[in-house]
C-alpha cells in the first residue's frame, strides 16, 4: 500500500491530524467498514499508507492530508489576535472545525479594534521570518487620522518619529490620500509603509505628531494585498502565489 515520494504514515495518524476523529473513533470506523484505501475497506486503523499515492475515503468522502495551513483572514474590528482569550472572540473563533485541527496561530497582531489583512498558519519558520526584527518587512495600513495631516507630518515619518515610550521608528512612508473639513475639524485619510510592529504603533506615531487615529486597516504584508473581493470577517487559504510571494 505504500510507494516512494513522502515516507508512510499511520492512517490512524493522518486521519487524526486531519480531524476526522480520535484514535479510537477511528478504530469504530474501520471495524464498521467506513474507511476505504484504494477502493478497499482497511481492517486496521494503524495501517502505514502514503499519503501522496494511496486514497483514503471516509464515508465516501477523500481525504486529502497536509501538514501545513495558509490562511489569508480579513480581520473584523472587536476581536483579538490570539489563540485563546478569557473575555473576548479570537480570530481561532472564526474559524471552522476542518481548519481549526491544524492548530493554526496569528502571524503578528492586530489591535482590537483594528481591522484588515492577518495571516494565520502553523508554519513556525515562515511566521518567524515574517515576524522578525531583522528583516524589517513591511506592512501597509490605510487610516483615517483626526486633524489634517501635512507635509511637514510626512517629512517626519520620513526621518522616524520618537513614540511615547522614547522609542525612535524606523524612517515610515506617509501618503495622505486626502482631507476632509468636517463640524468636529479635518480628517485625513492616508497609506502608511512601516517596517517594524511595535505595539499601536500606527497610533502612537500620528499621536507624536498631535493627531489621532480614528480607524486602522492593514492591506498589505511585505508584497501580499489583502484581497479586495475578502469580505470583511471571511477567511480564505492562500493562493500558491501568495505563498510565494509571503516566502520570498
Amino acid at each position: 500500500m505504500s510507494g516512494k515520494g513522502k515516507q508512510t504514515l499511520r492512517l490512524d495518524k493522518i486521519l487524526s491530524h486531519m480531524g476526522v476523529g480520535t484514535r479510537s473513533e477511528l478504530k469504530k470506523l474501520v471495524k464498521q467498514g467506513r474507511i476505504l484505501v484504494d477502493g478497499k475497506a482497511v481492517k486496521d486503523s494503524g495501517l502505514q499508507v502514503n499519503p501522496d499515492l494511496n486514497v483514503i475515503e471516509v464515508d465516501g468522502e477523500r481525504i486529502v492530508y497536509r501538514e501545513m495551513i495558509y490562511l489569508m483572514l480579513h480581520k473584523p474590528p472587536g476581536v483579538v489576535s490570539a489563540t485563546e482569550d478569557n473575555r473576548d472572540r479570537t480570530v481561532l473563533d472564526i474559524l471552522r472545525k476542518e481548519d481549526r485541527v491544524f492548530n493554526p496561530f496569528p502571524v503578528g497582531r492586530l489591535d482590537k479594534d483594528t481591522e484588515g489583512l492577518l495571516i494565520l498558519t502553523n508554519d513556525g519558520p515562515l511566521a518567524h521570518d515574517l515576524l522578525s526584527p531583522r528583516k524589517h518587512v513591511p506592512k501597509t495600513y490605510e487610516a483615517r487620522v483626526l486633524g489634517r495631516v501635512d507635509e511637514e507630518d510626512i517629512q517626519k515619518f520620513k526621518a522616524g518619529v520618537q513614540l511615547d515610550d522614547g522609542y525612535e521608528t524606523l524612517p515610515a512612508d506617509l501618503t495622505i490620500l486626502n482631507h476632509e473639513e468636517t463640524d468636529e475639524g479635518v480628517y485625513s485619510s492616508i497609506s502608511l509603509i512601516i517596517h517594524e510592529g511595535k505595539f499601536h504603533q500606527v497610533k502612537r506615531m500620528f499621536q507624536a505628531v498631535g493627531k489621532r487615529v480614528v480607524y486602522l486597516k492593514r492591506v498589505a504584508m511585505g508584497d501580499l494585498q489583502l484581497d479586495a473581493d475578502l469580505p470583511i470577517g471571511s477567511y480564505r487559504e492562500l493562493s500558491a502565489e501568495e505563498l510565494n510571494i509571503l516566502r520570498k
